[in-house]
């Protein structure tokens, strides 16, 4: 692996948030679109919240949702829109 690849999962997690183009996305869909268990899933968000990238939102009774934010969206078209054109937003 490069210095400057991208893990994985957190590739897979940003690649569901935007590919879903209808607002937040529900943490079980995400974690289902994404193909990672929950625990890992909440992880990876409380990781892109902090660095600002995301905003996922947890109710009281343990559903969530979550969505990119402005800069999240802008590093994803930097990210999938020069990966061979496979992934655009």
């Amino acid at each position: 692996m490069s210095d400057d690849a991208i893990d994985p999962v957190l590739e897979a997690i940003l690649r569901a948030l935007w590919e879903h183009t209808g607002g937040d996305l529900s943490l079980a869909r995400l974690s289902k679109r994404a193909g990672v268990q929950m625990s890992v899933l909440r992880r990876m968000l409380t990781q892109l919240a902090d660095a600002e990238l995301a905003v996922m939102t947890l109710e009281e009774d343990g559903r969530g949702s979550a969505r990119l934010t402005d800069e999240g969206e802008a590093l994803c078209g930097q990210l999938f829109e020069e990966d061979g054109g496979q992934m655009l937003h």
